[in-house]
């Protein structure tokens, strides 16, 4: 009796939930190409036809490619002078050692090289560090962009994104955060020893080194560029910098604040920890070849950026590009390991078809 007073309740229940609603809802999905999965699709059949002749051309294709970027890549003419100072014979040895953030004088040294070859056209001087991680989550995200971007409000009131470098001492700092105040501010100059011994220094163009979008759209100086020192005033400069932000290029106004560009240089950070940023470009003048001759070279370096303490490394590189850039044969090598496996995979298959192919053209009929 109770169970079948309870399937009548039950029973009612499920007829006044039904006169409630008026309709009962299906949970069936739509009758529609889409839902019912109906809609017309290619399905290749894969066959020894059309697989082996798709692994020889990607292989011919592919390691005629590879050959041209590796070679390309080759041509590139590339010197890299480590200065970080490790070396108890290296100029830089004192200044390594004794120099640190809290120094208030910088360190002057040279380190002198040879150039076995000549580098012809442009060349482009880096910088590079190694052991430094700007890609670090918290250091990526420690910037204003509001700020660099000439916002007022952003300069006096910087995001909370930038602690602990947002203010110092109650002052707001500009540029806030910490990708601004690791700012690289080791200082090059590259002189050529003639046969006679004479110094000759090389002029390095520091203008044409930022994206044209980060020089013109993303950064951009609070008021324009007429005074810098009234539009940068009530605030102050990072903790590891010595002069503010609108001392960085007193000479050249279209190259000072927010919009000079080894600081826009700095502030695109790097995805790995060994990285280089474009320094400095050596143009090539007309009707002179090559751009650096074959020879002794001093590299004089105003020391102000120390990297033991992190176990880091600091190099000069000095480079040509070709239309694919920089040296990097990594493109190159694996376009032709790519296509090598292909074209070898192809062989192997093209085998094993031929040799374990058993099918005739007639269909035999079985009794």
């Amino acid at each position: 009796m109770m169970a079948s007073s309870y399937n009548a309740k039950e029973e009612d229940g499920h007829h006044s939930g039904a006169s409630n609603t008026g309709v009962v809802k299906s949970k069936k999905p739509d009758n529609t190409a889409f839902k019912q999965q109906r809609l017309p699709a290619w399905q290749p059949i894969l066959t020894a036809g059309t697989v082996l002749p798709a692994f020889f051309v990607i292989g011919l294709i592919f390691i005629p490619i590879g050959i041209g970027l590796y070679v390309s890549s080759n041509n590139i003419k590339e010197f890299e002078l480590d200065y970080t100072g490790v070396d108890i014979t290296s100029s830089c040895y004192t200044c390594a050692k004794n120099f640190s953030w809290n120094s208030t004088t910088p360190c002057l040294c040279s380190e002198e090289f040879t150039l076995d070859q000549p580098f012809e056209s442009n060349v482009f001087m880096y910088y590079g560090l190694s052991n430094f991680y700007q890609n670090h989550r918290r250091y990526v995200k420690s910037r204003d962009d509001s700020q660099l971007n000439g916002d007022r409000s952003a300069l006096t009131n910087p995001s909370k994104e930038c602690e602990p470098y947002r203010t110092s001492e109650g002052v707001p700092i500009a540029p806030c955060g910490a990708i601004a105040n690791s700012l690289f501010n080791d200082t090059l100059d590259l002189y050529h020893i003639d046969v006679n011994g004479t110094k000759n220094k090389i002029l390095l163009v520091k203008k044409g080194i930022a994206w044209w979008t980060d020089k013109h759209v993303k950064f951009r100086n609070p008021g324009g560029n007429a005074n810098l020192t009234v539009a940068f005033q009530g605030t102050t400069k990072p903790v590891n910098w010595r002069k503010p932000v609108y001392e960085l290029d007193t000479a050249d106004n279209e190259n000072n604040g927010f919009i000079n560009e080894d600081f826009i240089v700095w502030m695109r950070t790097a995805a790995l920890p060994t990285f280089r940023k474009l320094y400095r470009i050596i143009q090539k003048k007309p009707g002179t070849t090559p751009t650096l001759p074959s020879g002794r070279y001093v590299l004089d370096i105003t020391y102000n950026y120390p990297v033991l303490s992190f176990d880091g490394r600091k190099r000069m590189i000095l480079s040509t590009i070709s239309w694919m850039g920089g040296k990097n044969p990594f493109l190159g090598i694996a376009y032709i390991t790519v296509g090598s496996i292909c074209f070898f995979l192809g062989v192997v298959l093209l085998i094993i078809h031929h040799k374990y192919d058993t099918r005739n053209s007639s269909a035999d009929i079985p009794n």
